[in-house]
């Protein structure tokens, strides 16, 4: 798991190498202050304002559509006269308007299922960010566990490198008095430059960790900063012997938001073959429509103008047999007649339609398109148990690995305060016998860098213990606290 290799770097990293504000951080002001700047939380938080849209955007479609249109142009060249429905080759300018609506009445129970599945990612969301949050705590407690760590061993360094000046003088006291010869105190020299090494190392590691900690804050490497100190003391009820891998694991299956939020997927992939399996039914859609147009054609023949026109006969007379006699008949006809073209109000209020009516879809053959779907929706939540599957064998894997790391840096630090012990002893054992002059500098020395060595490796056990202690109590579902 990428969470847990991480953190076992940092940690291992640090044991090598040693092996925003002006006021102390606390553990808790870290965690959340990286929880509420981290990139990766607000990514997870645009994927909760993403999943909301798609949730308020499923409840929409229940809802009634209605759009507006309306277009206008000018026709030239062979056209269609609106007035008689004829080809002619006038120029006519066209004006239309047009609003529509619908609504589905069945569709399979598509929305209702668009709705709950909508609402399922949204829940898994929220649960990814709970997620990326928890991971960002474990970061900063490892971080913040590794700074302290570095800053004890940097103080120890400090006091072993007092001491080791202060031998020294002792030293060339007792050569100025005759008692040691002059190349006793090249031992002494040496382990004084050895112990400024080592809080050139220590204050190192001090600053890699703190540089490592504002990068997790997303705070200018450049900002101050400076945590709490508390006392660091293994918890009394801590007892990883007592660990049960099936009981914790039980536990944070109901705690870990990776796993609720991969349940969340299940129900939705679920319920996304159910929406697959609608769209190949019938659907059913009640809507309506209102219209109008004009046409620069369109002539207003019930408002002619006489006022200038005139009959005129035709040119010639045509025969007409009425009854058994032979008469002549002349026509005549308006001439001079001018007809206005109708106004657009009057040709929208003459041309304004309305429609409503059902519209029954019935999915015949799409080229296998919806079948396909259904399977591909199928193979997702074949695919999401999957995922489900393994994440809890992780889930189980990590805990273990834990638990097994809790003993382990258990067994640790209980061997290293054994030898802390010894190596006290074996050391003022050493001073005695040097004081008395019964052994050389080098032995003495050889006696301290144990001692060191043995002080170094508590500190590393303990705050190792700590670290893998309160990893098992985050799977129990505990806070990360220093307490």
């Amino acid at each position: 798991m990428l969470l847990r290799s991480t953190l076992v770097t940092l940690f291992a990293c640090l044991l090598c190498a040693t092996s925003y504000t002006q006021d102390n951080w606390s553990l808790e002001k870290c965690i959340q202050y990286a929880q509420q700047n981290s990139l990766s939380m607000k990514q997870a938080q645009y994927g909760i304002k993403d999943a909301e849209l798609v949730n308020k955007q499923s409840k929409y479609e229940r809802l009634p559509s209605l759009n507006a249109s309306t277009n206008a142009g000018y026709q030239f060249g062979r056209t269609i006269d609106p007035t008689t429905n004829t080809f002619n080759t006038e120029r006519i300018g066209f004006n239309s308007f047009s609003l529509n609506t619908n609504a589905v009445l069945y569709a399979g129970n598509q929305i209702n299922n668009s709705i709950k599945q909508s609402k399922l990612d949204l829940e898994a969301s929220k649960l990814d960010a709970d997620f990326a949050a928890n991971n960002i705590a474990l970061n900063v407690a490892a971080a913040y566990l590794s700074i302290l760590l570095a800053e004890e061993q940097l103080e120890n360094a400090k006091k072993n490198l007092e001491q080791s000046q202060d031998q020294l003088e002792q030293t060339d006291k007792l050569i100025q008095a005759g008692s040691l010869p002059q190349n006793d105190r090249l031992d002494f020299v040496a382990q004084v430059a050895l112990n400024e090494q080592l809080i050139i190392e220590a204050q190192n590691a001090v600053d890699i960790n703190y540089l490592n900690l504002k990068q997790l804050l997303e705070l200018d490497p450049k900002e101050d900063l400076k945590i709490d100190r508390p006392a660091v003391t293994i918890p009394a009820y801590a007892n990883p012997s007592a660990y049960s891998l099936n009981e914790i694991y039980t536990n944070a299956l109901g705690t870990q938001p990776q796993i609720k939020a991969g349940d969340r997927r299940l129900e939705s992939a679920i319920l996304g073959e159910s929406i697959m399996k609608a769209s190949m039914l019938p659907s059913l859609v009640i809507f309506g429509s209102l219209n109008a147009n004009y046409s620069s054609a369109f002539l207003d023949f019930e408002n002619a103008d006489f006022s200038e026109a005139e009959l005129v006969p035709e040119s010639f007379a045509r025969p007409v047999l009425v009854g058994e006699q032979l008469v002549t008949v002349t026509e005549f006809e308006w001439v001079g007649i001018t007809i206005p073209r109708k106004s657009w109000a009057d040709q929208l209020s003459e041309t304004f339609g309305q429609s409503i009516g059902l519209s029954l879809s019935v999915p015949i053959y799409n080229k296998h398109r919806n079948k396909v779907n259904l399977e591909r929706a199928r193979l997702n939540t074949l695919n999401q148990e999957v995922i489900n599957q393994q994440a809890r064998q992780q889930l189980k894997t990590d805990i273990q690995r834990a638990i097994a790391d809790a003993r382990a840096a258990q067994e640790s630090l209980e061997a290293s305060q054994i030898s802390l012990q010894a190596a006290q002893a074996a050391f003022d054992n050493a001073q005695r016998k040097f004081d008395l002059g019964t052994i050389n500098t080098l032995e003495y020395t050889t006696a301290r860098n144990t001692l060191d060595r043995a002080q170094l490796d508590l500190i590393q056990a303990k705050y190792r213990y700590l670290f893998f202690v309160k990893t098992v109590e985050f799977y129990q579902g505990k806070v990360l606290t220093l307490d």
